[in-house]
């Protein structure tokens, strides 16, 4: 396998200094140059007007690795306009990526950060498959990149809620953000980029102390401690009032408006004792809850919430004074929804690959298309 570094996980700065480190003379302009060209336009070879002297462009060919990942299947669900991406590395992982519609013929796109996930959230699709290994950030830089050359508008943001944790993949997940939020890179708003977890608190408290100033969704979906632990397995280490100290550290840091996923499972987690736990939880935090519902096609597994049963959970929220949002969850005729996407090949196509990587679903019920007015623009 090619153990050459890629050039779509790179900074102009990372570039630079991989050139000089092997006698390889540039400059950051030259560096800027290439990755706006590669990365920027979404380019992978070099024409006749190159960016660069012939020279530098033969040392990066040379050098570094530059292909995109292999689309082996698209699918578009005819009802909401998502679109869900299935794409192989060379390794044959298979993950995925959803292309989320927004207002005025903008997109978003949601991307994955592993291969599976180790959580086992009992919402989530992912979490009855298990851990394979963490996607690389030219792997997350590539989906996107694939996913805007097919968008017939501008792709003004992306999201990091697809398959598996983003904060156990801590430093690639922030450096595929870092470059599509670069100038050179995939140009995006570093606000239009959001960051989802399932509540790491180390990894919070790290991510406040680093100052990034891409945005934090922070999935919950229950205060009481023994049903979190149940529903959130592979968080239950850090109970809510962690979860909560941790929000309160980065709210606090960030000066920023904190959204909190949660999950709506009728019967489970929209009792008295959760909403008086939200209330005393985050008293005093600028918090937004964004409510979503569940998608468990099982037989047997969890039903979604009836318009009745939303409501009155919404309301008596919003009686403590918590602003609450419904996430539109979309894509749901084609497995795009939250903890729905299991990443295989559509019918009639060949089945290869890391058979590790078939389900995805995200982290906390985050995975796929997610819209609504959390979402980036």
């Amino acid at each position: 396998m090619d153990q050459r570094p890629h050039l779509l996980g790179m900074l102009p700065g990372d570039l630079e200094a991989m050139l000089h480190q092997r006698g390889v003379p540039a400059s950051e302009a030259e560096a800027r140059r290439v990755l706006a060209h590669v990365v920027g336009r979404g380019l992978s070879g070099f024409p006749s007007a190159r960016p660069v002297s012939r020279a530098l462009e033969q040392a990066i060919l040379a050098l570094l690795r530059r292909e995109p990942l292999e689309l082996v299947t698209r699918e578009e669900d005819p009802t909401d306009g998502f679109v869900k991406y299935l794409l192989r590395s060379p390794d044959g992982a298979l993950s995925e990526a959803v292309r989320i519609p927004l207002p005025h013929g903008r997109f978003s796109v949601c991307l994955s950060s592993q291969v599976g996930c180790a959580l086992g959230c009992a919402f989530c699709a992912t979490g009855r498959l298990g851990f394979t290994r963490n996607l690389e950030p030219w792997e997350m830089v590539a989906a996107f990149l694939a996913v805007r050359a097919q968008a017939p508008g501008r792709v003004t943001g992306a999201v990091f809620m697809g398959q598996g944790e983003p904060f156990l993949n801590y430093d690639e997940v922030i450096q595929a953000a870092r470059v599509l939020s670069h100038p050179c890179g995939g140009q995006v708003k570093a606000e239009a980029i959001s960051i989802s977890t399932a509540g790491l608190v180390p990894q919070i408290e790290r991510y406040a102390a680093q100052g990034h100033p891409f945005r934090l969704i922070v999935s919950l979906s229950s205060t009481v401690p023994e049903r979190r632990a149940a529903l959130m397995p592979g968080a239950a280490c850090w109970s809510p009032e962690r979860v909560a100290a941790a929000i309160r550290v980065y709210a606090a840091a960030s000066g920023q408006r904190v959204t909190v996923a949660w999950v709506l499972l009728p019967g489970v987690n929209d009792g008295p004792d959760e909403v008086e736990g939200l209330g005393r939880l985050f008293q005093g935090v600028p918090l937004k809850l964004n409510l979503i519902d569940v998608n468990d096609p099982r037989p047997g597994g969890f039903r979604r919430a009836t318009g009745a049963e939303l409501d009155s959970f919404r309301d008596r929220l919003r009686a403590l004074g918590v602003p609450v949002v419904r996430r539109y969850s979309g894509g749901t005729a084609i497995h795009a929804a939250c903890g729905m996407l299991a990443a295989s090949q559509a019918p009639g196509t060949e089945e290869r690959g890391n058979q590790g990587s078939r389900n995805r679903g995200g982290t906390g019920g985050q995975g796929g298309g997610n819209r609504g007015s959390s979402l980036n623009t």
